[in-house]
């Protein structure tokens, strides 16, 4: 008599399955060499395949060795991670590939710049939000205000929510810039 399989809930004995598998957002820092073209054929390597890129900081981190770093935060199950990190590895300009979230305890920041058109209590209670998340008005007028908060992509989305209803009017994001907590140094940066 033969078993039925069973659809929803079976195990493999080799583990999870690709529809099984957890989705799961990671940080990346990739050296590169600043030239033209680098960037595109990055990103390229990300649509290509189908990613999705969430976030994505670029800027040159090493003038005399014309290096630059591109923070990438990319969503997917940790096989789709391994190829993406393995498929940059394999490109000419790209020196290193770091997944800063298995590498171990690491900071993340962003910048936005928020803008408000508010009057009256409404403008008043911007403020004083403003002031909660530490956000620094960079640009003030009678009508509105421009606010520059720093932060966890966490912390920004809250923010961002919170003045919605106070008349947010527009966003300006950064992108995450990350880096490893301690001694831990990702790259050769200044040396030769």
């Amino acid at each position: 008599m033969a078993k039925k399989k069973e659809k929803n809930g079976s195990k493999s004995v080799y583990g999870p399955g690709p529809k099984e598998q957890q989705v799961e957002s990671h940080t990346l820092a990739v050296l590169v060499d600043n030239e033209p073209g680098v960037l595109a054929r990055v990103i390229g390597l990300f649509s290509g395949r189908g990613y999705n890129i969430e976030s994505l900081t670029v800027a040159e981190v090493d003038h005399e060795q014309n290096l630059s770093r591109i923070t990438i935060v990319s969503i997917g199950t940790p096989i789709d991670i391994e190829q993406i990190k393995n498929q940059l590895e394999r490109l000419v300009p790209v020196h290193s590939v770091f997944d800063l979230t298995v590498e171990g305890p690491h900071v993340e920041r962003e910048l936005a710049l928020v803008k408000v058109i508010s009057s009256g209590d409404k403008r008043i209670e911007a403020l004083r939000i403003a002031d909660i998340f530490r956000a620094r008005v960079v640009d003030s007028s009678l009508e509105s205000f421009i606010f520059e908060v720093t932060g966890t992509s966490e912390k920004i989305e809250a923010f961002i929510e919170l003045m919605r209803p106070l008349g947010l009017a527009n966003i300006g994001r950064t992108g995450v810039a990350a880096m490893m907590r301690g001694p831990v140094v990702l790259g050769k940066i200044g040396v030769k």
